[in-house]
């Protein structure tokens, strides 16, 4: 399995995730489902290893996802040096309950 559909058509889903992996970015922590927060780390993931990396190449990349240009500058400037010695597992899950309306699992995504 590649990925998780999450009920949405493809060019919604790819908005919906650009929109919670900027917004992560720019608040150090999200709450959202369990399978949106699952989808968020990957690609969170994917961009930090792209801050790591520094090069024009990459930050034009992280550019053409991310939707705010000031989150890209925090990515490379404050977040990715952070990590620099790790090899991933720069996120974390952790479970908070359910949501009061249709008691969907909630997680928290948060830096590490």
């Amino acid at each position: 399995m590649g990925y998780r559909k999450l009920r949405r058509r493809s060019d919604h889903r790819r908005m919906m995730l650009r929109n919670l992996v900027t917004s992560f970015f720019r608040e150090g922590k999200i709450e959202t489902t369990e399978t949106r927060a699952k989808e968020l780390k990957r690609i969170a993931e994917k961009m930090i290893t792209l801050g790591k990396k520094g090069d024009l190449h990459s930050r034009r990349q992280a550019l053409a996802y991310l939707l705010d240009e000031e989150v890209v500058v925090k990515l490379f400037k404050d977040i990715a040096p952070r990590y620099q010695a790790q090899n991933g597992g720069y996120t974390r899950i952790v479970k908070t309950g359910f949501r009061q309306g249709d008691g969907a699992p909630l997680a928290r995504v948060e830096l590490v």
